[in-house]
């Protein structure tokens, strides 16, 4: 039996899934690892538990279907991250990944040499946000001279596990698109920005559409990861915009939320629309003719999951279910009884680009419970999301339906906050279910031709679940997000005072 197979470094764990030509999953593997921080705001990962983690991925997923041939290969990974190799292709160091905050002061130096932020959006209509790559090189050349001095060339996350399985060091459009040195109108290297900012273009690897084969799996390769020598590896894609495709995420009207770790609105573009004051993020598409945009929150999940282990923790360490909490969250009103939640924990990216934003509850009165305070924070994540849209509706993204992905939308109250917030329908797929390793598969089925075009692809895609919007509760949050709208605008200031406070100690 033929199969194509996905394969997603993610922030936290690799998956490697096996599909058929008809986009039915066949076998799935996830094997988990642990994420560095070795300094406040730094995030750090050894790329060797990437390669750990997808040996034991790919193996556990080929002993569930051992009849199976595999026919090509489908990377994805989180983007952003780098991983800095010497000329022999060791890693020097562990790999930097996206959400890392140490290189605040290398993106304005790139921004300022540009011209301003005018000068970085003309040359790839995109800021150059802390997270990027490219503040990472600066950094790596500011910080650690002696390793950069030695670095030949960076790849991304999902680009060292093709160097390992392949020998061949390639990247590809979406993944290049997150370093904040690509022309993502020309789908080609910024090259006059790469110039000014003092990089070294040498260290930046070839870069090919994402669905084009590059390269194939080497003797090493077969012998480390199991696999037969030979087999295709396309070029594959960035996490957050290879996960539209696996949610079948490529009309337009269509919107694809993500409640991950980190939380992202997506659409598919027909052109590179401009991207005015650069607070979205305009990407290559995996689709050779299409675009990606989206918006970035860096606190989803997490904030979730901050909320469980801060507040929902027993005396003796373990911690409450995430069902029974949002079991609680379901008893209280829509609105959480006036009580909105600032979900900026870690700094935000859109649609406010502000590392120094902090979280909040707003609104906390003595008759406040628990279950009011989990509404509040599963409400924020999704006022995030109404945020970002609103910068997407200039564009023509109207969003006649939501389809939600990533461990959140498992919770059918969190589906059900997004259908009332947005006004539309919100679905699940069974692709989305997968999250980008599917996707990942997926393009590796249209580098060989398995499916024409990226639509038919996308129609692999079943819808599992759908909520809708009650008129009633569309009210309240309309009511609710124009407040919590109000909130960011007024506490920029003390949340950089705090900042400073919190410095000066």
């Amino acid at each position: 039996m033929q199969a194509l197979l996905g394969i997603d470094i993610g922030t936290s764990g690799c998956k490697a899934l096996l599909i058929a030509a008809d986009g039915a999953v066949i076998a799935a593997q996830t094997e988990t690892y642990p994420l560095s921080q070795p300094h406040p705001g730094w995030s750090e990962q050894d790329p060797e538990l990437w390669v750990e983690g997808a040996r034991k991925a790919v193996a556990g997923a080929l002993a569930k279907a051992p009849e199976i041939e595999i026919s090509c290969i489908g990377l994805s990974g989180q983007m952003h991250g780098l991983t800095p190799l010497d000329e022999g292709h060791r890693v020097l160091r562990p790999a930097i990944l996206w959400n890392d905050q140490r290189n605040g002061a290398e993106c304005a130096a790139i921004t300022e040499a540009a011209g301003g932020l005018e000068g970085v959006l003309a040359a790839t209509n995109n800021r150059m946000l802390v997270g990027y790559t490219g503040g990472k090189i600066l950094w790596m050349r500011n910080h650690e001279p002696e390793l950069f001095a030695r670095m030949k060339v960076m790849l991304n996350p999902k680009d060292y596990l093709r160097l390992r399985l392949t020998g061949e060091v390639a990247s590809e459009v979406s993944d290049a698109s997150g370093t904040g040195l690509f022309d993502v109108r020309r789908r080609q290297w910024a090259k006059g920005l790469i110039e000014v900012a003092g990089i070294d273009p040498a260290l930046l690897p070839p870069v090919f559409e994402s669905q084009v084969i590059t390269g194939r799996v080497s003797a090493i390769g077969a012998d480390l990861f199991g696999l037969p020598e030979g087999i295709p590896v396309a070029g594959g894609g960035g996490d957050a915009v290879i996960q539209t495709i696996g949610s079948g995420v490529i009309a337009p009207g269509e919107l694809q939320s993500t409640i991950g770790t980190a939380g992202i609105l997506a659409a598919a573009l027909d052109s590179p629309q401009d991207n005015p004051d650069g607070r979205l993020q305009v990407f290559c598409n995996v689709a050779p003719d299409k675009w990606h945009c989206m918006g970035v929150s860096l606190n989803a999940g997490g904030a979730m999951g901050w909320f469980r282990e801060t507040l929902w923790a027993g005396s003796d360490g373990t911690l409450t279910p995430f069902d029974q909490i949002v079991a609680e969250a379901a008893q209280s009103p829509a609105g959480g009884r006036g009580l909105l939640f600032l979900p900026y924990l870690n700094g935000e990216r859109c649609p406010h680009p502000d590392p120094g934003a902090r979280g909040a509850f707003v609104g906390l009165t003595a008759r406040h419970r628990r279950g009011d305070l989990a509404r509040a924070v599963m409400e924020g994540v999704v006022h995030a999301f109404a945020d970002m849209h609103a910068l997407m509706k200039p564009m023509g993204i109207d969003g006649q339906i939501v389809k939600a992905s990533g461990g959140g939308a498992r919770s059918p109250l969190w589906r059900q906050i997004q259908a009332d917030m947005f006004g539309c329908d919100v679905v699940t797929t069974d692709g989305a279910a997968e999250g980008a390793a599917f996707g990942a598969a997926l393009v590796a089925g249209l580098a060989i031709g398995v499916w024409p075009d990226v639509a038919s692809a996308a129609r692999s895609c079943r819808d599992l679940t759908r909520e809708r919007p009650d008129p009633g509760t569309a009210q309240v949050y309309a009511r609710a997000h124009r407040a919590y709208r109000n909130l960011y605008p007024a506490l920029s200031e003390t949340f950089g005072a705090l900042g400073e406070a919190i410095f000066d100690q």
